[in-house]
């Protein structure tokens, strides 16, 4: 067997679980959210969940456990949308997770004032998705991951439970949903 490399540079690799839930399909969202758990980038390690939801009046909150990672991903990954002002405040947050991809997925998020817990389930058959460094002219880098979909998802602060489900969506020639894990995600930048 041939070994290869990629020629170019690791920016980031890591977990990125992700939860856009709607009421109808095709409906506004009414939870948006991506948590992130890296465990290499130029801001070293940590976790960060970005988060829009009728939970939170709509308002977006940012929750980690560094600060430098934050503005870092802001910098290079999430450089647009509603995810991307850096002079959104941070609150510091610790971070855990329990289950696997058999049965249940729970990230749990807690502050001083907060308890948030995410929750996947039903999942479906995991897939690799690949975005190859340059394909995009808006945006120079490229990323893999192994996509795990789920049929069923629940995001909770303080016990409040977000309205709104995911729904099924296809990625290229595969079955996805507007949640799920994303795992092994790494993002490279071209040399």
């Amino acid at each position: 067997m041939a070994t290869q490399t990629d020629p170019n540079q690791v920016r980031l690799t890591g977990e990125n679980q992700y939860m856009r839930l709607h009421e109808e399909d095709g409906g506004p969202m009414t939870t948006r959210c991506g948590h992130w758990r890296v465990l290499l980038s130029p801001a070293g390690p940590g976790h960060v969940m970005f988060l829009r939801s009728d939970v939170t009046d709509d308002q977006v909150r940012i929750y980690a456990d560094s600060s430098a990672l934050v503005r870092w991903l802001q910098q290079e990954i999430v450089t647009s949308g509603e995810f991307s002002d850096q002079t959104i405040d941070i609150t510091t947050a610790r971070f855990s997770r329990m289950g696997d991809t058999q049965s249940f997925w729970t990230e749990t998020v807690e502050t001083a004032s907060e308890h948030i817990m995410l929750t996947w389930r039903d999942f479906i058959e995991p897939f690799v998705i690949i975005v190859p460094v340059g394909s995009d002219p808006n945006r120079p880098l490229g990323w893999s991951s192994v996509f795990v979909p789920a049929q069923s998802a629940q995001l909770s602060l303080n016990g409040k439970v977000a309205v709104g489900r995911p729904f099924p969506e296809q990625r290229a020639d595969r079955l996805s949903s507007t949640a799920g894990l994303a795992l092994s995600e790494t993002w490279l930048r071209p040399v």
